[in-house]
């Protein structure tokens, strides 16, 4: 038997079960894969990046990178 390989939601990162969610299609071969209105609202017309937005599981690796101590922020210091 041969698995099928599920789509991820380009935005938010979940798993999209089979016969749901949308497929977009850009002009410049683009393909996006969302699981909900939602997640679509929030990248196409909202323009958010799942970085930032705290639900996305791309801002949970992040978050979870930052707190083990693997990647150090940038000092940013403040001019007077």
């Amino acid at each position: 038997k041969e698995k099928i390989k599920m789509a991820k939601c380009t935005f938010c990162g979940k798993v999209i079960p089979i016969g749901t969610g949308k497929m977009l299609a850009k002009n410049d071969g683009k393909i996006f894969y969302f699981c909900s209105m939602k997640c679509e609202k929030n990248l196409i017309k909202l323009d958010r990046k799942p970085r930032q937005t705290r639900w996305t599981e791309e801002f949970k690796k992040q978050k979870l990178i930052e707190k083990s101590g693997a990647v150090e922020k940038p000092v940013v210091e403040k001019k007077k």
